[in-house]
Parts: C-alpha cells; sequence; structure tokens
C-alpha cells in the first residue's frame, strides 16, 4: 500500500492488522491505520488510513481520510475522504472534498456544502422553486 505522508506528524500512531477483529467504539489522536475487521464507531479529529484487506462495518467520524478497503456505514470528514481504486464505499459521506479514483465504487450520497454554503444552496433552491411556480 502506498500511502501519501506529507509531514512527518502524518507517522502511523496505531494500527490493526490483517486477521484482527475488533468490535467497539474506537477514539484516537494522531493517524490510525486499519488492515483488519472492525465493527462500531470510530471518531477523532485526525487521519484513518482505510487498508486493502480491511472491512469496516462502523459509523465514522474522521478529520481525513483514505480508504482502500471496504466500508460500510456514514462517514463524515471535516478535510476530505479519498477512495482509491481498490476501496468499496457504502454509505452516506458529508465532506467538503471527495475523490474518487477510477475502478473504486461509492453507493451513497455525498453532500459538500459547508454550513453556510447548505444556507445559501436551501435560499437558491426556494428561489428557484418560486421562479418556477410564477412561470408555471
Amino acid at each position: 500500500m502506498n500511502f501519501r505522508r506529507k509531514t512527518s506528524s502524518e507517522e502511523i500512531s496505531g494500527f490493526l492488522d490483517q486477521g484482527t477483529h475488533l468490535t467497539g467504539e474506537l477514539q484516537y489522536s494522531g493517524t490510525m491505520q486499519l488492515d483488519g475487521n472492525f465493527h462500531g464507531s470510530i471518531s477523532t479529529n485526525d487521519t484513518l488510513f482505510i487498508g486493502e484487506h480491511a472491512i469496516v462495518h462502523a459509523d465514522i467520524k474522521v478529520g481525513a481520510l483514505e480508504i482502500h478497503g471496504r466500508v460500510f456505514g456514514n462517514i463524515e470528514a471535516k478535510r476530505r475522504i479519498e477512495i482509491h481504486p481498490t476501496g468499496r464505499v457504502r454509505g452516506d459521506v458529508p465532506t467538503p472534498v471527495l475523490i474518487i479514483s477510477a475502478g473504486s465504487v461509492f453507493d451513497g450520497r455525498c453532500q459538500m456544502a459547508g454550513e453556510n454554503q447548505e444556507e445559501s444552496l436551501t435560499d437558491n433552491r426556494s428561489a428557484t422553486q418560486k421562479g418556477m411556480d410564477e412561470t408555471h
């Protein structure tokens, strides 16, 4: 697996290896790499790497996420989600940046608007609907 590390601060601080099964609530600081099976919930403001052999059934809230394995559940990322060619995701993903590589699979909904953008999108939809109502 080739994980990009932009700075030395992104060194792996936790690891769940292939063949390991864990159920529960995972909270951590730093960068975690999961290559095993995980069921539950994951929460961090930092980075999570999901390895090619990983199977994750969880609701995930992270700062940033790279997916090379399989994820079933909703993912909320503050900075970005990147789904690599071996990655498979089934769930909804609110995030400001979503990168889906050729060959990957994403089955869900993506919301890329921030809080302020969401209000303006709602206002635009209302204005558009009002304009449509007036023309019909």
